[in-house]
């Protein structure tokens, strides 16, 4: 009886979520921030976590939502086009012209394979040509779930690595068409006049949005100047134009969202615009989606159903196959070893961006039956998991390799030591409380590198330069910037204050440093975050951004020059992540501090290869030449993050790289450590972000998590 009455009691609510959209979206709220946190402690990835919540409070659970909610409906098909959309947005243009005939070459394998495969499977299941060939096209596309992970192993410049990131621009348009004539043909009478017609009306409106929106967007971007907020509309305003005008010629909106991510992609690089942008949909609507796709799982008709296994089971080992066939066959025509070719296969394995929106759009026309949609989501938790594990045991091997290749490692272009004798530190001044600390840090570097400190204050400017504000402001300068000159000489250096009026501080801070040809920002952090940081960023979010040289953002607990023993956590063993040690020992050599490398690798590894990795550590610390060489430690440990936080309790500095977060279609990333152990250190911090140096790292819960937004966002100066 009590089981009955809770049933009964379920009625009401339910009745109260179709009245009242507050109430659903609070709970949405609620399982996108809880949910993927549980599944990240399980070590599952978070997107899984949301499909499952969809499946728990859908028909097939506790039944409080429906897909056919006016509210769930709005949503789900935001975030729908909004995961294309970052999915042409993150794709690297650049990479892709480094290989294109490769990148070309890899696509068309593990395009057409795939879809031979699918094809195949289609037919045998029964299904009709035109549904058989869309089922294909899932195959075919591919997301890189992984790219977080090789961009932390430092290899993404590996050849293998390269084509196949080049590669997803020639899956993801060729499955995205083959979806629009699918479609079309299975909208009306297949003739061959209408799909002439269908294929000149596309290639029309690709070249309008590629080529138009791409001159708008640099023309608005020019005139815009500094303004992120008007940009940032635009960018939405490109992506709903976008998939408008693919609806109005007769194609899904989805392509036209990939192809207005494709449009912006060099317009808004890689930015704080873009940051923001992605940053959006990634909190809210592309969480959404996946909730919405686990409220259409029947699970117990899927459960129930003999063919629908055996379909899920062909199509996932269709899939795997087929993706390791085309990797075979790359690996014998390019001649790439077998460590090389598994990566290339891990990596195109994750079907999760284009294919599940490809899938949805089949399903609500009508094309694909409930059983298919079923299995594409089982496909996608299972190659989203297996893919990335593949790419991380895969991609250590690559990093020895990658690292010794002598075009990988450039040690005198940003050392400090080997810098001309003008080392000039720009120290922007802004927060009285930790002004004495950034001087003292300014002046140990300064004396040791025989420079000049710049104590540099912005006074925001109006209109009219007469405005009582702007001579408040010019005031507060002044006194910040006496009170840093008296500092200076108590240390002992040459300080050349420098007061300057701008529209804002970021972009103040980062033209001044250029003007007087800076070597080095040094700046300080708060601990206060909030929402408005992460949408519209702060301070050193923009200068950490638009800087043309290293930025070295701090959080001091005491005097610099008690640093006695200082901490250098290396993640890649190539030379580019070792600036963060050349910095390091400058200011050791200052202080008269030791330092330490640390590397942390897998619990699992051997005695024999801790003893390899230390010795070719040692040898790149070698190449920098430095008079006195940093000890080299190697800990096994199954956590980074917490390898790191117990060796750091021995030492007063901890030095950390700047990493920005690349997203995956969606955030669906893998974790950051050093946002991790910025939130939990509690010795000194020194986070040093090299200039065009875009890396990424991930988030390992597979939710919404921009690093570096949500970093820059607990940094105030």
């Amino acid at each position: 009886m009590e089981l009955i009455s809770q049933v009964l009691a379920l009625e009401p609510i339910s009745q109260v979520l179709g009245k009242e959209p507050i109430v659903p979206f609070a709970i949405l709220l609620v399982v996108i921030l809880v949910v993927p946190i549980l599944f990240e402690r399980l070590r599952l990835p978070g997107l899984v976590g949301l499909v499952c919540s969809g499946v728990v409070l859908g028909p097939s659970g506790w039944n409080l939502f429906h897909s056919d909610l006016p509210m769930m409906n709005l949503l789900s098909d935001i975030g729908l086009v909004y995961l294309m959309f970052v999915a042409g947005l993150e794709v690297d243009i650049h990479l892709f012209n480094q290989r294109k005939n490769r990148s070309l070459g890899f696509g068309s394998f593990t395009f057409s394979v795939p879809l031979i495969i699918g094809i195949l499977v289609g037919r045998i299941f029964g299904f009709g040509w035109n549904a058989a060939i869309l089922i294909g096209s899932l195959f075919a596309s591919h997301t890189l779930l992984a790219y977080p992970i090789i961009s932390r192993l430092g290899i993404v410049n590996n050849e293998a690595v390269t084509v196949t990131i080049g590669a997803t621009i020639f899956t993801d348009i060729s499955a995205l068409l083959v979806l629009a004539v699918c479609v079309a043909i299975h909208a009306g009478a297949f003739s061959l006049v209408k799909l002439l017609t269908l294929l000149v009306s596309l290639t029309i409106y690709t070249l309008v949005v590629l080529i138009g929106f791409d001159r708008a967007g640099k023309e608005f971007f020019r005139r815009s100047g500094d303004d992120q907020g008007n940009q940032f509309l635009f960018v939405l305003l490109s992506l709903f134009l976008a998939a408008v005008g693919a609806q109005l010629i007769g194609v899904e909106k989805i392509v036209g969202a990939f192809l207005a991510g494709l449009a912006v992609n060099e317009v808004v690089g890689e930015g704080p615009v873009k940051e923001k942008v992605v940053f959006v949909g990634s909190v809210l609507f592309i969480p959404i989606f996946f909730v919405d796709l686990g409220l259409l799982i029947n699970l117990p008709a899927f459960v129930s159903s003999l063919s629908t296994i055996k379909l899920t089971l062909f199509i996932v080992v269709g899939l795997i196959g087929s993706k390791f066939i085309a990797a075979l066959l790359a690996k014998l025509v390019y001649r790439y070893n077998w460590q090389e070719m598994l990566m290339m296969w891990s990596l195109s394995m994750p079907q999760v961006g284009a294919t599940l929106a490809a899938t949805l759009v089949g399903y609500r026309v009508g094309l694909l039956p409930a059983s298919v949609l079923n299995s594409v989501i089982v496909l996608m938790l299972v190659t989203s998991t297996l893919g990335p594990v593949i790419t991380s045991r895969v991609g250590v091997g690559l990093t020895a390799s990658a690292s010794e290749e002598p075009e990988q490692i450039n040690l005198s272009e940003q050392n400090p030591e080997r810098m001309h004798s003008d080392f000039t530190i720009v120290v922007p001044i802004h927060n009285p409380q930790t002004q004495q600390h950034l001087m003292e840090m300014a002046a140990l570097l300064a004396r040791q590198s025989q420079g000049r400190i710049i104590p540099l204050a912005i006074a925001t400017g109006a209109a009219q330069m007469d405005a009582p504000y702007l001579a408040a402001s010019l005031q507060r300068s002044e006194q910040l910037l006496a009170k840093a000159t008296a500092q200076s000489q108590s240390l002992g250096v040459v300080a050349e204050p420098l007061l300057r009026i701008d529209d804002a501080f970021a972009p103040g801070i980062s033209r001044a440093a250029r003007e007087q040809q800076a070597s080095l920002i040094i700046m300080g952090w708060g601990k206060r975050s909030g929402l408005r940081s992460r949408l519209f960023g702060n301070v050193i979010d923009n200068v950490l951004w638009a800087s043309h040289c290293p930025v070295a953002v701090t959080r001091l607990v005491e005097s610099p020059k008690k640093i006695r023993r200082i901490l250098v956590p290396v993640e890649n063993l190539i030379a580019p992540s070792l600036q963060t040690v050349q910095f390091a020992q400058m200011l050791a050599e200052a202080n008269q501090a030791q330092v330490t490398v640390l590397n942390v690798c897998d619990r699992r590894t051997g005695s024999s290869k801790i003893a390899a990795r230390r010795s070719h550590l040692s040898q790149l610390v070698s190449k920098l030449a430095l008079p006195n060489p940093p000890e080299i430690q190697i800990i096994p440990h199954e956590n980074i993050a917490q390898a790191i936080l117990q060796a750091a309790r021995l030492y007063d500095l901890v030095v950390l790289p700047f990493i920005r977060n690349r997203t995956c279609p969606g955030g669906l990333a893998i974790s950051d450590v050093t946002t991790e152990l910025a939130r939990q250190l509690t010795c000194s911090i020194i986070i040093l972000r090299e200039p065009q140096r875009t890396q990424t790292v991930v988030s390992p819960n597979g939710v919404p998590n921009i690093t570096a937004t949500v970093l820059s966002a607990q940094l105030e100066c």
